[in-house]
C-alpha cells in the first residue's frame, strides 16, 4: 500500500511535470519561431499568383498557328481570341495587359508545359474533358467558346456527308480530343477510313491542300478560321455534321485555388461587363454611376480585388485595356474579323446564348 505522504509527494511531482511541460510548449511557440514556421510553410506552398507577381509577367501557353484564336501577326505580335484572354488575366494581375511572355505550344506539348511550370496558364483552344480535369491535373476556368468538331473536304470531291468518307484518308492533329472523336464517330458509323496523324496544324493543312489527304478534321471554328487563309477558299466545303462537344477555355494547374480564382473571375468580368453594357470606350463614364451593382463591379467602395490578391480596380483595368466579351469576340472571330462568326450559343444568356457570369458581390 502507498502511504498518504507518498501519494501527496507523487501528486506534487506530477503537477510540477505538467507545469514544466506547459511552460516548455509556450516557450517553443514564441512569436519568432511561429513566424519562421509560417514563412517556411508559405515558401513551400506559395501560390502561383505570388510567383507571377514577383516575376513581373504572365507566361501564357497559346497557339501561334490558328488565325482568330492564336497566331503571329505580320508585325510579329501575338493576336487572337485566346491571346486576348491571356491579356485579360495579365491586366487583372498587373494592371498591364501587355505584361505577358508568349510560349507557342503544340497540342502535344501544352499539358506538359503547364505541369512542369514552363507556362503559368494555358489558353490554346483546349477542350475541357473529365480526363484532363482529373488525370492530367488541369483546372479549367469558364468556357469562353462552345465549339464542336467538324470536317472539311474539297468541294469537287462530291462528298456532302460523313458517311461518304468511306475509304478516304483523313488528317487529324496528334494529341487532341479531335483524334479520339474521329475514331469513335467513324467506328460508331461503321465507316472504314485511314487516319493520317500530324504533329501540328500547319503541316496538316499543307498536306490537305496538296491533296495528300482527302479530308481533315478539327473544331469547326478552326476550320472556318483556316478556310480564309487557304489558296482557294471557295474550293472547300465544311460538312454540316457536328461530331462532338468542344467547350474551349483557359486552364491552370490544379491545386492552387488562389490563382484559379484570379483566372476565373477575370474571365467572368468580361461577360459581366457586356451584360452591364460597359465597354473599353465608355468604362470611364461608369465611374460616376449610382448603380450599386456596377460600383461594386468596378471596385468602387468594394474590396473584391483585395480578396483575390489584386488591386480593387482590376475589373476596370481589364475592360479599359482589353474590352468586354463582345469586343474580344467581334474583333477576333465576329463581324469585325475576316471570319464573321455569329455568336450563337456563345452569346450571353440574355441574348439567347449560354454565357453567364455569377454575381460580383
Amino acid at each position: 500500500m502507498i502511504s498518504k505522504k507518498m501519494k501527496m509527494l507523487l501528486s506534487m511531482i506530477l503537477v510540477a511535470l505538467v507545469v514544466t511541460v506547459g511552460c516548455s510548449s509556450e516557450d517553443a511557440a514564441t512569436p519568432s519561431d511561429s513566424d519562421t514556421t509560417s514563412e517556411t510553410s508559405a515558401s513551400s506552398t506559395g501560390s502561383k499568383l505570388d510567383e507571377v507577381k514577383n516575376r513581373g509577367n504572365l507566361i501564357l501557353g497559346t497557339n501561334n498557328q490558328l488565325p482568330g484564336f492564336g497566331y503571329v501577326d505580320t508585325d510579329g505580335s501575338y493576336v487572337g481570341f485566346d491571346v486576348d484572354f491571356g491579356k485579360v488575366v495579365a491586366a487583372a494581375i498587373f494592371g498591364d495587359a501587355d505584361a505577358i511572355e508568349y510560349r507557342p505550344l503544340s497540342a502535344q506539348e501544352r499539358f506538359t508545359a503547364l505541369q512542369t511550370g514552363e507556362v503559368d496558364i494555358l489558353i490554346r483552344n483546349t477542350t475541357w474533358t473529365l480526363s484532363r480535369d482529373v488525370e492530367v491535373g488541369l483546372a479549367f476556368g469558364p468556357t469562353t467558346f462552345y465549339d464542336g468538331q467538324g470536317m472539311m473536304v474539297p468541294r469537287d470531291s462530291g462528298i456532302t456527308s460523313i458517311e461518304e468518307l468511306e475509304g478516304t484518308r483523313i488528317g487529324v492533329e496528334q494529341g487532341t480530343t479531335t483524334e479520339l472523336n474521329l475514331m469513335d464517330q467513324m467506328r460508331k458509323r461503321g465507316i472504314d477510313f485511314e487516319a493520317v496523324v500530324f504533329a501540328d496544324q500547319d503541316s496538316l493543312v499543307a498536306a490537305y491542300e496538296s491533296g495528300t489527304i482527302d479530308a481533315w478534321t478539327t473544331d469547326q471554328s478552326a476550320l472556318v478560321a483556316r478556310l480564309t487563309s487557304m489558296v482557294d477558299p471557295d474550293g472547300h466545303l465544311i460538312l454540316s455534321e457536328v461530331l462532338s462537344k468542344e467547350p474551349l477555355g483557359p486552364a491552370v494547374l490544379d491545386g492552387d485555388s488562389k490563382f484559379f480564382d484570379v483566372m476565373q473571375w477575370a474571365v467572368f468580368a468580361t461577360m459581366q461587363a457586356e451584360e452591364f453594357g460597359i465597354t473599353s470606350s465608355n468604362v470611364d463614364d461608369f465611374l460616376n454611376t449610382e448603380d450599386p451593382d456596377i460600383q461594386r463591379f468596378l471596385g468602387i467602395g468594394s474590396n473584391y480585388g483585395e480578396q483575390l490578391g489584386l488591386s480593387n480596380d482590376f475589373v476596370y483595368n481589364i475592360i479599359k485595356q482589353v474590352g468586354n466579351f463582345s469586343e474580344i469576340y467581334e474583333r477576333n472571330l465576329g463581324q469585325e474579323s475576316a471570319f464573321k462568326l455569329e455568336r450563337g450559343i456563345n452569346a450571353l444568356y440574355t441574348d439567347g446564348g449560354i454565357l453567364y457570369s455569377p454575381p460580383f458581390r
